[in-house]
């Protein structure tokens, strides 16, 4: 992963309220989080040089690194849910970007309330370091529930749509 593409989550990472954000390209990846106020960035190997001290890598691993984090257990998942969410199949963010209901200002959105989609229809863009990130339906059915408003920031595994 290229230096350029860290410093730019770093940005990212600045500018929101996240805590912590991990990307995964192919068998690359990095994790970033926020350090704590009394600590310092402690140094990992292979950890990026010139990095700001307020942001650690919590771990960086490439081809043959260290293994990828263990998959968050459903009955989790389900607990970031406010009560107010309908049931329903949850499509959720695969990263963290800006969410836009449609592919510009002009335009319909992908999707509306009521209507009828079916799985790997395109739901949304996610706008991510310059990219636009198309994410699909999940699941076939009716969107009931749509979780975000357009160009509002949203965090990786944000709930931003329920299908039934």
């Amino acid at each position: 992963m290229d230096i350029r593409k860290i410093k730019k989550l770093i940005e990212l990472l600045e500018e929101s309220s996240l805590t912590e954000m991990e990307i995964v390209e192919g068998e690359e990846s990095v994790r970033l989080s926020r350090a704590a106020a009394s600590g310092s960035a402690p140094m990992y190997p292979g950890y990026p040089v010139g990095l700001p001290a307020h942001v650690q890598a919590a771990a960086w691993s490439a081809p043959g690194g260290a293994p990828a984090p263990e998959a968050r257990p459903a009955a989790s998942a389900e607990a970031d849910v406010d009560d107010g969410v309908p049931e329903g199949t949850l499509v959720r963010a695969p990263m963290v970007g800006t969410f836009y209901g449609s592919p510009s200002p002009d335009a319909e959105p992908f999707v509306s309330l009521g209507q009828r989609v079916s799985e790997g229809e395109t739901m949304c863009i996610i706008e991510a370091m310059k990219m636009f990130n198309q994410i699909e339906a999940e699941a076939s059915g009716t969107v009931v529930a749509i979780l975000v408003e357009n160009g509002q920031p949203v965090e990786f595994d944000q709930p931003l749509f329920v299908i039934r």
